[in-house]
């Protein structure tokens, strides 16, 4: 990756697409993992978003080091909700500034009052050209957070929204996000409207990234007489 490169565009790079799907052992269990992504920032900062299974401490290590990077040349860790296979090997990341683990930030004993005073429209810039963002954005759990990325390099604005979006396929069936465990289904279905007007990509929590078009905007927008 180029100076150029950096210099210009925040990089969105998904480390590993996530997956969830029936055991084929026991129909009441599941298999999932959670995608994970890097987002170099243009001002220098590297920030991981959900950082799957304490088992995959070796793995997301082996990643990171396919793009250049050390455990600590990360310095922001992001969890978009506290579930297992979401921050698991927050661990590796010991001299981050800061991890967020939903809408509690912190490091070490200190916890910070970000997302404490109540504000469903507050922001948190993690780089300083104020381009790569935090916002609430509740359902899957009330506390889940998703990051808004402007400026990167695939020409657009995406976001990495955790369970909020399962996969691309739970645009045209709502049972795929519904059934994985919705805390507040309004809420979800409001946030993912708001996330789909702003985004021109989406990183959910168990697939591949997907663009976000008119007709996706079509499917997710919600009636007024709702």
């Amino acid at each position: 990756m180029s100076t150029g490169d950096l210099t210009s565009h925040n990089q969105v790079i998904v480390l590993q697409d996530g997956y969830s799907y029936q055991d084929a052992d026991n129909e009441s269990h599941m298999r999932a993992n959670c995608t994970s992504t890097l987002i170099r920032c243009r001002d220098g900062t590297n920030v991981i978003v959900d950082t799957m299974t304490a088992w995959d401490g070796e793995h997301l290590q082996t990643l990171l080091h396919g793009q250049g990077l050390d455990a600590k040349d990360i310095h922001v860790v992001v969890c978009t909700h506290g579930h297992s296979d979401h921050i698991g090997c927050n661990y590796l990341f010991q001299t981050a500034r800061m991890h967020l683990v939903g809408a509690c930030a912190s490091n070490r004993d200190l916890y910070m009052d970000h997302f404490g005073g109540g504000d469903e429209t507050e922001e948190l810039a993690l780089d300083s050209n104020k381009e790569v963002l935090v916002r609430r954005t509740p359902g899957h759990t009330l506390s889940c957070v998703s990051v808004i990325v402007n400026n990167s390099q695939l020409g657009g604005t995406v976001g990495i929204t955790g369970d909020l979006f399962e996969r691309k396929e739970d645009i045209d069936d709502d049972s795929i996000w519904r059934d994985a465990g919705s805390e507040d289904p309004k809420s979800q279905e409001e946030e993912r409207w708001k996330m789909a007007e702003i985004c021109d990509f989406i990183v959910p929590g168990h697939g591949p990234i997907f663009p976000v078009n008119a007709i996706v905007r079509s499917k997710l927008k919600i009636p007024e007489n709702k």
